[in-house]
């Protein structure tokens, strides 16, 4: 198994596999995929790419401070879940933010990831809203 930073678009057909099966290529591609600071991470066995996460500077939704990263696009293959790939990501994205001086970071998650992200140390932040063509998520944050 390898992990390495990669280019936006080595993520986006797990993505698509994984988070928006069936949707159009164009979700695909998340607002601050690009930027600079943005970071993609990939998982690979076997030149497989079986698990991903991108971590970008973004400020909260509900109360933005300087240092707020977010977590997006957390996803692993069906044949991998449970084997601690997307707890090595999530530690990926936890270090990078940290050493570019973020101070928080935050996500929305899906209902069935919600015990995860609490087990990282991640707190549940206010009712349970809908993301339009994907259901139903939690706010999630964790002071780094």
């Amino acid at each position: 198994m390898q992990i390495e930073a990669v280019a936006a678009e080595i993520v986006r057909p797990l993505r698509a596999e994984v988070l928006r099966p069936g949707q159009p290529a164009e979700q695909l591609v998340y607002e601050g995929d690009e930027r600079s600071a943005s970071r993609h991470w990939a998982a690979s066995i076997d030149g497989r790419v079986v698990s991903v996460a991108s971590v970008l500077r973004e400020g909260h939704p509900r109360e933005p401070r300087p240092g707020d990263w977010r977590l997006r696009g957390m996803a692993s293959s069906a044949d991998v879940r449970g084997q601690g790939l997307g707890s090595e990501l999530l530690t990926r994205c936890v270090t990078y933010a940290r050493e570019q001086n973020g101070a928080r970071l935050w996500c929305n998650a899906r209902i069935r990831a919600v015990g995860f992200y609490e087990r990282a140390g991640f707190l549940v932040e206010g009712e349970l809203f809908e993301i339009r063509s994907i259901g139903p998520h939690h706010l999630m944050s964790k002071a780094l």
